[in-house]
């Protein structure tokens, strides 16, 4: 199994996560900002979060309230 590499582009704010490597077949977005790249026999090849820094101050703010209701 292949190690998980991950990218940031400041520039673009896209993040994405490398889980394998391979000639990418399609390219599905699957949410609102979230896009899957797949290989030639639909395994998962890698995950691109549009916009990822909102994404990510969204997280921090979600475990904020969490670490202060507990």
């Amino acid at each position: 199994m292949s190690k998980l590499r991950v990218n940031y582009d400041a520039k673009s704010d896209v993040l994405y996560l490398v889980i394998k490597e391979g000639r990418e077949e399609a390219f599905i977005e699957v949410a609102d900002g979230i896009n899957v790249e797949l290989g030639p026999d639909g395994e998962l090849l890698g995950i691109e979060i549009l916009n990822a820094s909102k994404l990510m101050s969204s997280i921090k703010e979600a475990q904020r309230i969490a670490r202060q209701a507990a």
